[in-house]
C-alpha cells in the first residue's frame, strides 16, 4: 500500500503545567505537534505524520525528539539549531477546565527555522507530502519575510499536487495588531484547500456573527472544504464542490470536561487522519468530534495512549 505523507509545520515547546509555586509537571506541547501525535495515533502504518519544525541542540530537546519518535511521528524534517533554544510555556487550568498560558519563546528555534542553513532541503522534501497542515501559530511566530517565503513554498507544493489545510488558531499576543493577523490569515486561506477553524477565533478576528458567516467568508476566499468548530455544539462543515448547504455534526456528550487544552488539536488530528485516506467530510468530522470528546475528559494536551487506542477502532467504522 502506498505511503501517504502528511507534513505538519509548526512549533512545539517545553510545557510546564500545574499551579504557580506548587507542583509543576514537565512535558511538551504545541498545537501542531498535538495534531501530529493524534493524527498518527488515529492512522494506520501507510500514513506518516511528518513534523516540520526546529529545536535547540541540547539534552532537553533530544528528549523531546525521542518522545515524538515514540509516538511514531516522523522527525526527519525537524531541524536542530545551536544558536536558538526550544521555547517554553506554562499552562494553568481553572475549575471549569479552561486554560491560560504564559510563554517564553522569543528565542525559539522554530521561530527561526526558515533562516536555518538546511531549510532549503526541508522545503524541497515537502514536495513528497500529499497534505500539508499548519496553523495561525505556525505563521505568527515567523517574521513577515519568512511568512512570505513559506507561502511561496506552499504554493509550489500545491502546484505539484499537495493539499493545504489551515487552522487559524488565533493567539492575539503573538501578533503586533489584528490587521497583521488578518492579512496573514487571508493570504493563507486564499491558498488553502481545507479550513479547520474555531468559530470563537473567527468571530474575534473577523467579527463573524455566526458559523454560517464564517463558512460563507472562507468560501468566498476560494476554500472548497470548510469546517467550523463550535465547541460543545460540534462543528459545521461544507464542501463547496459537492454540497449546497452546510452540515451540522453534533458533539459527543461527555460526563465532565476536565481540560480543553487540546480539543481543537485532537479534532484536527483525527479529521486529517481520515481525510488523507479518502473518508467523507462527514466521517472526518465525526472522527474529530469523537476523539476531542475523549481528550477533554483528561488532563494535558496529549493524553495517555491507552485512552485513545480504542477510539481508533471506532473511527474506522465511521462512514
Amino acid at each position: 500500500m502506498t505511503t501517504k505523507k502528511v507534513a505538519i509545520i509548526g512549533e512545539c515547546m517545553i510545557e510546564l503545567s500545574g499551579t504557580p509555586f506548587g507542583e509543576m509537571k514537565q512535558s511538551f506541547g504545541g498545537d501542531t505537534l498535538n495534531a501530529a501525535v493524534y493524527l498518527k495515533r488515529m492512522s494506520d502504518e501507510q500514513v506518516q505524520a511528518c513534523y516540520v519544525s526546529a529545536l535547540g541542540n541540547d539534552k532537553l530537546s533530544d528528549m523531546m525528539l525521542t518522545r515524538w519518535q515514540s509516538e511514531q511521528v516522523n522527525t526527519e524534517w525537524v531541524l536542530r539549531d545551536s544558536e536558538h533554544s526550544t521555547g517554553l510555556y506554562m499552562i494553568q487550568v481553572d475549575g471549569q477546565g479552561e486554560r491560560s498560558f504564559q510563554y517564553w519563546r522569543n528565542q525559539s528555534a522554530a521561530k527561526y527555522m526558515l533562516q536555518h542553513a538546511d531549510w532549503a532541503a526541508i522545503a524541497d522534501q515537502l514536495h513528497q507530502a500529499e497534505l500539508i497542515f499548519l496553523s495561525g501559530i505556525s505563521l505568527a511566530i515567523l517574521s513577515e519575510q519568512d511568512r512570505q517565503i513559506l507561502l511561496a513554498v506552499l504554493k509550489d507544493c500545491q502546484a505539484k499536487g499537495a493539499e493545504i489545510a489551515f487552522d487559524s488558531n488565533h493567539r492575539p499576543a503573538l501578533w503586533r495588531s489584528i490587521e497583521a493577523a488578518q492579512t496573514a490569515y487571508q493570504q493563507l486561506f486564499s491558498l488553502a484547500d481545507i479550513a479547520l477553524v474555531t468559530f470563537d477565533d473567527e468571530a474575534l478576528v473577523w467579527q463573524d456573527s455566526d458559523p454560517q458567516a464564517t463558512l460563507a467568508r472562507l468560501q468566498q476566499l476560494g476554500v472548497n472544504k470548510v469546517v467550523v468548530k463550535v465547541g460543545s455544539d460540534g462543528c459545521f462543515s461544507q464542501d463547496l464542490q459537492t454540497q449546497t448547504e452546510a452540515v451540522h455534526t453534533p458533539a459527543n456528550l461527555v460526563a465532565q470536561v476536565v481540560d480543553t487544552t487540546s480539543a481543537g488539536d485532537s479534532f484536527n488530528g483525527a479529521f486529517l487522519a481520515q481525510y488523507v485516506t479518502g473518508k467523507t467530510l462527514s466521517a472526518c468530522c465525526q472522527a474529530g468530534n469523537l476523539l476531542a470528546s475523549q481528550v477533554i475528559q483528561h488532563q494535558g494536551a496529549i493524553i495517555d495512549l491507552a485512552v485513545t487506542t480504542p477510539i481508533k477502532a471506532q473511527i474506522k467504522e465511521l462512514q
